[in-house]
C-alpha cells in the first residue's frame, strides 16, 4: 500500500476515536513518558504542538514547564522545507500557521540549537515496531534527523502500530515508541 493511502486511512480512522477514549489513552501515553529516562534526563525537550487526533502533547508541555525544562517547537520554513526550534514559555507565544498548526511567534522566542535538544519526540501517523514512520507527508522531521543525533522517540495509540509500511532509504528510525498499552524499544535504541 503507498504512503499517501495508508495515511489517509490512518487520519479517518483516528479522526473516529471519540474525545473521552482519547483522553484517556493520551494520559496513559503521558503517564509512560514521563516515566521513562529519556523524559527525567531531558532538560530541553523538542516536541510537535498536538492537533486533534495525534497524541495530547499540551499536557506534556504543561508538565515539562513544571519540572523546569525548556520546551522548544518547530518553526517551518515551507520555501525551503526545514524547521528550527524556538522557547515557548507560555501558549501566547504561539501562533495558527498552514493547515492549523501551532508554531512560535518568532519575536516573541528564541532559537535553540538543534544539538541542544536532549529529547526530541518525532511525530508520525504510522509506525512499524523497528521504529521506521509515515509522517504527515512535508519530510520535515526527515531532513531534520539526518543531523540529530540526541535522544528522539515518538508517541501514538496503538492502533497506529503497523506491521508492514512502506520504508524510504531516506527513513530514520525512532529509538523508542510509547503507545497507552505498550513500549517498543526498536532495534535503534
Amino acid at each position: 500500500m503507498e504512503k499517501k493511502t495508508i495515511r489517509r486511512n490512518v487520519k479517518d480512522h483516528l479522526k473516529n476515536l471519540n474525545r473521552i477514549t482519547y483522553e484517556h489513552k493520551s494520559y496513559m501515553i503521558a503517564n509512560k513518558l514521563f516515566q521513562s529516562s529519556e523524559w527525567k534526563n531531558a532538560e530541553i525537550i523538542g516536541i510537535t504542538v498536538s492537533h486533534f487526533p495525534e497524541v495530547d502533547t499540551w499536557q506534556l508541555i504543561r508538565r515539562g514547564w513544571e519540572e523546569g525544562k525548556k520546551i522548544v517547537i518547530p518553526k517551518c520554513d515551507p520555501s525551503e522545507k526545514v524547521m528550527e526550534f524556538r522557547q515557548i514559555t507560555a501558549f501566547d507565544q504561539m501562533e495558527t500557521v498552514f493547515f492549523g498548526l501551532f508554531e512560535p511567534i518568532v519575536a516573541k522566542t528564541i532559537m535553540v540549537d538543534k544539538l541542544d535538544i536532549d529529547l526530541l519526540i518525532v511525530p508520525g501517523l504510522v509506525f512499524n515496531r523497528k521504529g521506521y514512520r509515515i509522517g504527515f507527508g512535508g519530510g520535515y522531521y526527515d531532513r531534520f534527523l539526518t543531523e540529530f543525533n540526541r535522544t528522539f522517540i515518538s508517541l501514538c495509540f496503538s492502533m497506529q502500530i503497523f506491521d508492514d509500511i512502506p520504508i524510504e532509504s531516506h527513513d530514520i528510525p525512532v529509538e523508542k515508541i510509547i503507545t497507552e498499552s505498550e513500549i517498543i524499544v526498536t532495534c535503534n535504541a
